[in-house]
């Protein structure tokens, strides 16, 4: 949330936050960050935009079922410009930092 109005000053027109969660709990979220009106909280519930991005990860065996792997991308009038996957278990490539430096 901290760096949303630098990405927005830098021409950015939205910033979307996709989770493998239904549409009330992506709200609720974006409600206890005060993200309304900053980010877009997106529901991708059954996983189909993760999927067709090739994102999933398959948590099934834990009991998570399918969830996404954690990534940034930036997206210009459709075309994918920056795309950001992490590696299992870290935050180092997908920050809002990141994004700020490729911009």
């Amino acid at each position: 949330m901290q760096e949303a109005d630098r990405i927005k000053a830098q021409g950015i027109d939205e910033i979307w936050c996709v989770s493998v969660n239904d549409a009330m709990v992506m709200a609720a979220w974006g409600k206890d960050l005060k993200a309304i009106g900053r980010v877009r909280m997106l529901g991708d519930g059954s996983a189909e935009f993760t999927r067709a991005l090739g994102v999933e990860l398959d948590l099934i065996a834990r009991g998570m079922g399918v969830r996404s792997q954690r990534y940034s991308m930036r997206v210009d009038d459709g075309v994918v410009k920056a795309f950001n996957l992490e590696a299992p278990g870290k935050f180092e490539v997908s920050s809002a930092e990141k994004m700020l430096a490729q911009l």
